[in-house]
C-alpha cells in the first residue's frame, strides 16, 4: 500500500455527518483523504466548512467551461488552503487544461490538478446517446493524452481503463472512482472494479463511497484493510 492513495466520497450535505466521516476515516493502518464534490461544496454549510478544515482534502468540482470562466472559478478557491486536488473535465479542452493548471501553481503550489475523463456512470451506450462515435476505452486513451499534454498531474478514468492508461502514460496520477468492495451494489455505476484489483491495474489512488460510509464506517474501514492485504 504504499504510496497508494484511498480517497472517501462525501456524497452528503449534512454537516454532522461529514464530521462523523472525518472522524472516524481516521486509522493507524489506512490513510484515507475525504473527496468532496458539489452536493457539499454547493450546501449552505459546506463552503465554509472548507475553509476551516484541518484536513488536507480533494475538491472534486469537475470544472468545465471557457479559460477564462475556469480560470475565475479556481481564483475563487485559493483560500480553500487545505485543498490538495481539485478536478477539471477534459471536455473543457486542451487551452483550459494548461491555463487551470498554471493557475492552480500560482495560488498553492501542492494543488493537483486532476483531468476527469468519462464518468463512470456511462458506458459504450451511453456515448452512443450522447453523440459519440468512439468507445470508452478510445475517448478515454484520446483524453488521457490531452490531460498529459496540458500538463496536470493526473487523470480520473475507471479501474477497468488505468492499465490501458498505464502502459501510455507512466507518471501520470491515474485516481480510480467506482470502486465497491466485494459483495457490494454497483448502485448507479456501471465501469466497477474492487480496491484490490484496482491497485493491481496500476492506479496510483482509488475513490470509494457507500462501501465506506454506509453503516459502520470503522468495521467497513477493517473490511477495507482485510481485504487489501489478503
Amino acid at each position: 500500500m504504499k504510496n497508494k492513495k484511498i480517497f472517501v466520497a462525501c456524497d452528503t450535505s449534512n454537516i454532522n455527518k461529514i464530521k462523523k466521516i472525518i472522524s472516524q476515516i481516521k486509522s493507524n493502518k489506512i490513510e484515507i483523504i475525504p473527496k468532496f464534490g458539489l452536493q457539499f461544496f454547493y450546501s449552505k454549510q459546506g463552503r465554509k466548512f472548507l475553509e476551516k478544515i484541518q484536513s488536507d482534502f480533494w475538491l472534486d468540482l469537475k470544472i468545465n467551461d471557457i479559460p477564462q470562466t475556469a480560470l475565475s472559478a479556481i481564483d475563487s478557491l485559493k483560500d480553500l488552503k487545505k485543498c490538495k486536488y481539485i478536478t477539471v473535465h477534459a471536455n473543457g479542452g486542451l487551452e483550459m487544461l494548461k491555463s487551470i493548471k498554471k493557475k492552480a501553481k500560482k495560488i498553492n503550489k501542492n494543488l493537483k490538478v486532476l483531468g476527469v475523463t468519462i464518468l463512470t456512470s456511462l458506458n459504450n451506450k451511453s456515448l452512443k446517446e450522447i453523440g459519440h462515435t468512439k468507445n470508452v476505452e478510445q475517448l478515454v486513451l484520446r483524453q488521457a493524452a490531452l490531460i498529459k499534454k496540458s500538463g496536470c498531474d493526473g487523470i480520473v478514468c475507471s479501474a477497468q481503463e488505468a492499465m490501458m492508461v498505464r502502459k501510455r502514460q507512466k507518471k501520470l496520477l491515474i485516481i480510480t472512482p467506482g470502486i465497491r468492495l466485494p459483495g457490494d451494489s454497483p448502485n448507479d455505476q456501471m465501469r466497477i472494479m474492487s480496491p484490490k484489483q484496482a491497485f493491481k491495474n496500476k492506479v496510483s489512488g482509488i475513490v470509494i463511497g457507500r462501501s465506506l460510509t454506509k453503516g459502520n464506517i470503522k468495521n467497513n474501514i477493517k473490511k477495507l484493510n482485510d481485504h487489501l492485504n489478503k
